[in-house]
């Protein structure tokens, strides 16, 4: 029996697409050069491990001026990278609160930049029990995050069910014995739900 959903944040309940907010700033030729030459997703994985989040890409700026200005709008725009939300999975999270299932986020995200999120988008502030990787200085899809859920929570991992969009984190949850969904677009997570008996059609709807 599922005793909680747990979900993924980016590209689940808001889109996280870099590449298209930098495309839409310096042009599709640009950014490609640029993310050729700086690993930028590595940079962000410090961030979500705790890392100060304007240092940290304030430094790799430094380190390569002739991106300078670009590198900074991941710090300095990053709320329209992080954008927008994706209603129909807001809604299915708050329609299984009001089911009464415990709903869980599980996500790579750095505490900065979750309080710019939290303060736009209200929802970060429903779950029932938040799992940040800038708090427990471990990311997906380390084995270590996953135990530290279930320790915590105290559910055993074959009553969590857990939906991501990154296919190797969704490999490191089935490892210990979760449920899961890899996350494709809320229509598929809505009839996993439905299926699960979690939610009714209509409220998944």
């Amino acid at each position: 029996m599922i005793g909680a959903v747990v979900f993924d944040i980016g590209n689940v309940l808001i889109e996280w697409q870099p590449e298209r907010h930098y495309d839409t700033r310096l042009g599709a030729a640009r950014r490609r050069a640029m993310f050729a030459a700086i690993d930028l997703h590595a940079m962000n994985d410090r961030i979500d491990a705790g890392e100060p989040f304007r240092d940290t890409v304030y430094a790799v700026a430094d380190a390569h001026p002739e991106f300078r200005d670009d590198i900074r709008l991941w710090h300095d725009e990053w709320l329209a990278m992080a954008s927008p939300a994706i209603p129909h999975s807001v809604r299915l999270m708050r329609a299984l609160r009001a089911r009464g299932v415990p709903v869980f986020a599980l996500s790579n995200f750095g505490p900065e930049p979750f309080g710019q999120a939290s303060a736009r988008y209200d929802f970060l502030a429903e779950f029932d029990r938040p799992y940040l990787s800038g708090h427990m200085r471990v990311t997906k899809p380390d084995p270590r995050i996953y135990a530290m859920v279930e320790a915590d929570c105290a559910l055993p991992p074959e009553a969590l069910l857990f939906t991501d969009d990154r296919a190797e984190n969704i490999a490191a949850a089935d490892a210990r014995g979760w449920q899961t969904h890899h996350f494709t677009g809320p229509q598929g997570l809505a009839a996993r739900l439905v299926a699960e008996g979690l939610l009714a059609p209509d409220e998944a709807r």
